[in-house]
């Protein structure tokens, strides 16, 4: 019993509200555009990217309003928690990577 109640207390989702940004072209560093904006439930960061890359990779998933290209290196995602702040994570090569928000321009 303890046990279900401590996973259970372990395992909260949020509700994070999420912006992608993409460069016109695949392969450019500047010109980053928001592409797509929704609400996720997830219990962090890595969930909710995870999430992201899956749903944005495999075209079944994709979201009937979404008109951008597939996910891929250099998309930016934002994540904002309201109070708590505003997270930017940038897909490279070794996975997603936290950076700065001066990169979006």
């Amino acid at each position: 019993m303890v046990r279900l109640l401590m996973k259970k207390m372990l395992h909260v989702e949020r509700k994070y509200d999420i912006t992608i940004f993409q460069t016109p072209s695949f392969g450019q560093t500047k010109g980053y555009r928001q592409v797509y904006r929704l609400t996720i439930n997830a219990s962090n960061h890595q969930e909710a990217l995870s999430y992201l890359y899956r749903m944005f990779n495999v075209s079944d998933l994709m979201p009937k309003d979404y008109q951008a290209r597939f996910m891929s290196t250099g998309d930016i995602v934002l994540i904002d928690e309201g109070l708590k702040g505003q997270v930017y994570y940038k897909l490279c090569p070794e996975g997603w990577k936290k950076i700065n928000r001066i990169h979006i321009r």
